[in-house]
């Protein structure tokens, strides 16, 4: 009877990881080829990946990304793109941002935010007049180092690994693009600031040269993305509104694809050419206006997104084709 009892367990195991198996295949069954836009105004002290993680077990999306990362200790607007969405992140990532913004004086960090360790303090407090005379120097195209805590690789490294490992990173200095900053309000201990920007801008970088700028330290102690590209707080939606709807009242908060061509010229094909484009062929646009070039567009077809691409001597050449 006892050489019986093997016998018996091992079937009982396997079937038991068969069971397992078979959950396990019902849940991934359960995904959605869903796809568009989900505008989520990122919480406080919850990282992009967190997030979209949260955003796609809410949809039960088969697939998911984000344009753009946005630092855990900052809030605002990370778009969140669902299925056939994930191919229009390049255009959106490169959108402008704006970034609401307060620097704390006296006080330099090790990571440029509340986050880090101090490793400086100064007594000095710029005057308001003072602030708001040296925000003209950070305009247009400036030279930026990117703070030793970021994402940017190092000899196949992320700079942020390196810094937590207590090597010293000194990144080179590159050129970013601000289109506007302003002063908001003006404290002793503190200022409040908006910038819209460029790609690759980093505000704790900003907030800590202007205060270098000004003869002092500082660091930033709040920060919050208004904007990315065509997506805003005022089109944004929280996890606590995605929570308390479910089936086709959360699909509701989900943005068209098309939403985040907003800021590209669009092209409205014929279905011939529609067909063509579907395929990954070039077409030839015709009619009134054509137009012979573009660096950057995207086609459709009654309202449906075909592709994103550019035009070259009349022709439409497609870079990225949508399966919807």
């Amino acid at each position: 009877m006892r050489c019986c009892a093997p016998i018996a367990s091992a079937a009982t195991s396997t079937k038991t990881t068969a069971s397992k198996t078979e959950a396990v295949n019902q849940l991934k069954a359960k995904k959605r080829a869903i796809s568009g836009w989900v505008v989520l105004n990122k919480p406080y002290d919850m990282t992009s990946t967190q997030a979209v993680g949260k955003v796609r077990w809410l949809f039960s999306a088969a697939k998911a990304g984000h344009a753009g990362t946005l630092d855990p200790l900052a809030t605002g607007i990370l778009p969140i793109a669902l299925g056939e969405a994930t191919k229009a992140v390049p255009q959106v990532q490169d959108g402008t941002k704006i970034y609401r913004f307060a620097i704390g004086w006296g006080r330099a960090t090790s990571t440029d935010d509340a986050e880090g360790a101090v490793v400086a303090t100064s007594d000095v407090r710029p005057e308001g007049s003072a602030l708001q005379a040296l925000l003209p120097r950070f305009t247009g195209t400036i030279m930026q180092r990117p703070p030793a805590f970021s994402a940017i690789k190092v000899d196949g490294e992320r700079a942020y690994d390196l810094a937590r490992a207590g090597e010293t990173v000194e990144l080179a200095e590159r050129p970013i693009d601000i289109d506007a900053i302003e002063l908001v309000e003006h404290g002793a201990e503190q200022s409040v600031l908006e910038v819209t920007c460029g790609k690759g801008t980093y505000v704790r970088s900003l907030a800590r040269d202007i205060a270098l700028a000004l003869g002092t330290v500082g660091h930033v102690t709040s920060l919050h993305r208004a904007a990315v590209g065509p997506f805003n707080d005022a089109n944004s939606v929280t996890i606590e509104e995605l929570e308390a709807v479910e089936g086709a009242g959360r699909d509701a908060l989900i943005a068209p694809i098309a939403l985040g061509f907003a800021d590209l010229p669009e092209l409205r094909l014929d279905a011939g050419q529609a067909g063509a484009v579907s395929h990954g062929n070039a077409v030839l646009l015709t009619g009134a206006g054509a137009p012979l070039a573009l660096d950057e567009c995207w086609a459709s077809f009654k309202g449906k997104v075909l592709a994103t691409g550019s035009v070259e001597y009349g022709q439409f050449k497609p870079r990225r084709v949508f399966n919807l």
